[in-house]
């Protein structure tokens, strides 16, 4: 899609006067919307169901996890006993636990997961195009009017990546102006800023009334972020780029320093935990979806959770001293953070991987990838809480019950927040093609 600077400044224009072109702005009457924000906390590598909320205490030596079963909130749904603060808050959640793919590689499998679409094929190699299906942020973005000043669709701290970019993470198709704001700076540093957000010296909001010196400086600042990857994604709406620059409302919900420190040590100092501290200041703001990056690696000491092992090295110590750690100060903190304030009713916390692990644990310690069975969690926005919907088999090898699959969910997704699934967006050839191409999971709805 290639739009002319006029023609972009005249769609900026229109969107911040209320005024939407035809079939910008489809927004499809569901009968249902108990969800504004959507916070996806994506786990890149994919998590082991068998260690953290589908555990099998009975399977033999050479599949039981080292970890026990501990009892949880959720009477009769016990989880990994590294986790217990998130066992306090399991009567909050929804597990599903029968989501299963046929996608083994990292690439294939996790564009999946973030668009809810199955890739043309399981391949490692697969890369980004404009043939394959957008994010799920950039399709809430296309089909839900914004409210406010901030960017429907945020995505930090990382591009994820094995080997070649993963798609799944942009626009595609859509165009360039439903890409997400992308942060790709540590909100853990000291002096943690966007440069996008800094207006040069000796310019005020007073010059920027004028439409040519609005221009020129937005000119200046996309050509900035060309070169600045840092953060990136207001050079294709003039409108959006004024708000941007100008907006108290904005600068305010990225200023982490001033968030009480008992709140930022809660969430934890770490890229990770601040990153989910930003969310909840996101949706507390008004945006519509936002993508958090566990890792950009799929694994190793401090990355993802690709655990076959590492380097030699066997992978549950690194389990023990770094994933479900971190995984259970900041998973259980941002579902209480969000209760206090008032914001979980209407924020749904989505946290899943692009798949799960093997039954049986390899000879380093560890499980292989295993799209066939694994969980995902959702809590808040609409969705039941203290609710566990499908079975995996005795193993956790297979569905048993009520199996789901990718684009199940995103059909949920897309429900929850009114968007009918069944709407349409075109692709790059012209083909009318579903938001979603599976079916509501309608057991886990509240």
């Amino acid at each position: 899609m290639s739009c002319s600077r006029r023609e972009v400044l005249k769609t900026g224009l229109a969107l911040s006067a209320g005024v939407f072109p035809t079939g910008l702005l489809n927004a499809a009457a569901a009968g249902r919307k108990k969800t504004k924000t959507v916070i996806f906390l994506h786990q890149w590598g994919g998590p082991s169901h068998l260690d953290t909320f589908d555990m099998k205490p009975l399977v033999p030596d050479a599949y039981r996890s080292p970890y026990k079963p501990a009892p949880s909130s959720l009477a009769g749904v016990p989880i990994c006993d590294r986790l217990p603060q998130m066992a306090k808050v399991m009567d909050r959640v929804t597990l599903v636990r029968s989501v299963h793919h046929e996608m083994k590689n990292h690439n294939s499998a996790g564009y999946y997961s973030l668009s809810g679409y199955a890739p043309p094929s399981d391949d490692q190699r697969l890369r980004d195009s404009q043939e394959l299906f957008p994010a799920y942020g950039s399709i809430v973005s296309k089909f839900s009017q914004r409210a406010g000043k901030i960017p429907a669709f945020c995505s930090f701290p990382h591009v994820i990546r094995d080997g070649s970019i993963t798609p799944g993470q942009q626009a595609s198709f859509l165009g360039k102006s439903y890409d997400p704001f992308f942060i790709g700076q540590d909100p853990n540093q000291a002096g943690f800023s966007l440069p996008e957000l800094v207006l040069p010296d000796g310019v005020g909001s007073a010059r920027l009334a004028n439409r040519r010196e609005m221009m020129d400086l937005v000119d200046r600042q996309t050509r900035l972020n060309e070169v600045n990857s840092k953060a990136r994604g207001i050079g294709e709406n003039y409108s959006r780029a004024m708000e941007m620059l100008t907006s108290t409302e904005i600068r305010k919900a990225f200023d982490l320093s001033s968030e009480p420190q008992a709140i930022r040590e809660r969430y934890g100092r770490t890229t990770y935990g601040q990153s989910c501290l930003l969310a909840r200041r996101l949706a507390e703001a008004g945006a519509s979806f936002i993508n958090v990056y566990f890792s950009p690696q799929i694994g190793g000491c401090e990355g993802g959770w690709d655990t076959h092992g590492f380097r030699e090295k066997p992978m549950y110590p690194i389990m023990d001293k770094y994933l479900l750690p971190l995984t259970d100060q900041t998973l259980p903190t941002l579902i209480l953070d969000l209760e206090d304030r008032g914001l979980l009713d209407s924020t749904l916390v989505f946290w899943a991987g692009e798949f799960g692990r093997t039954p049986k644990i390899n000879n380093l310690s560890g499980r292989d990838h295993w799209p066939q069975c694994y969980t995902v969690l959702f809590a808040g926005g609409g969705i039941k809480r203290g609710y566990v919907h499908g079975v995996s088999d005795a193993k956790g090898a297979f569905p048993s019950l009520d199996p789901v699959r990718p684009e199940d969910l995103s059909a949920t997704l897309f429900y929850s927040m009114g968007i009918d699934p069944k709407s349409e967006v075109r692709d790059s050839l012209n083909r009318p093609l579903p938001i979603s191409p599976g079916k509501v999971i309608e057991p886990i709805l509240a």
